[in-house]
């Protein structure tokens, strides 16, 4: 965070009184998201280890562009810029080399 040096500077008493307004600021926002969350679904809400056997996940498949490859270290696909080193069976990158 920048500080302006030129800036005048406050006292105690002015710092103290910001610190208050902003707790107090800080206690009305967490009250009105405490009475948000009440007001909503609690379905909605989702609790780790839930169970989501019905869901499905859609995404979708890109075929390998022909400026990528995949590493045969970490299966992860790069650009050919990222290439190390290649030989007939394997593709490296240079964070794997």
């Amino acid at each position: 965070m920048a500080t302006d040096y030129d800036a005048p500077r406050k006292t105690d008493e002015d710092l103290a009184e910001d610190s208050i307004e902003e707790l107090k600021a800080t206690r009305t926002k967490a009250a009105v998201r405490g009475a948000e969350l009440e007001e909503s679904d609690n379905e909605s809400l989702e609790l780790p280890g839930a169970d989501l056997s019905d869901e499905q996940l859609v995404v979708q498949v890109v075929p390998l562009q022909s400026n990528e490859f995949t590493c045969s270290r970490c299966f992860l696909v790069q650009n050919r810029s990222l290439l190390a080193r290649h030989t007939r069976r394997e593709w490296i990158c240079k964070n794997c080399a």
